[in-house]
């Protein structure tokens, strides 16, 4: 069961943080030019139901394996071990993430404009690299995790 999991969770981590990347590196950049929001609501508006699910997928199986290979809930927050740090890491992460995409679905989305495409740009940013985050501290579980 665990390899088609993980097969799942890397599917899902490429849609995620594939799409953030081709937001952030061709249609941002172009909305920018553009002084468009339009442009980014319309990827938006195609790229959400598939990004959001593959998010959906990835928190699900994420948990699924960290249980697997932390069974103990309670040292997923532990800094004792390699795969306890990766573990708290990817949840780190995942708030961070959430964080950040409420904030722009709740105050900066529903105002974008011309003006406040700048302030959408940081956040596109910032879930970009976060996106990047979860792939590279996912890699690290291959090797002990982090700092393993």
């Amino acid at each position: 069961m665990y390899p088609i999991l993980f097969a799942l969770h890397v599917l899902a981590a490429t849609i995620w943080t594939g799409g953030h990347l081709v937001l952030a590196l061709t249609v941002l950049p172009r909305a920018l030019r553009a002084r468009s929001p339009e442009t980014l609501l319309q990827f938006e508006q195609a790229y959400e139901h598939v990004g959001m699910g593959a998010l959906a997928v990835q928190v699900a199986t994420g948990l699924w394996m960290a249980l697997q290979l932390v069974p103990d809930w309670g040292r997923w927050f532990s800094p004792d071990g390699g795969l306890e740090r990766a573990v708290s890491v990817k949840l780190l992460l995942l708030a961070l993430t959430a964080l950040v995409a409420a904030h722009a679905r709740s105050r900066v989305i529903p105002q974008l404009r011309a003006e406040t495409l700048p302030l959408m740009a940081w956040h596109v940013a910032a879930i970009t690299l976060l996106g990047v985050g979860f792939v590279l501290t996912g890699i690290s579980f291959r090797y002990g995790g982090v700092g393993g």
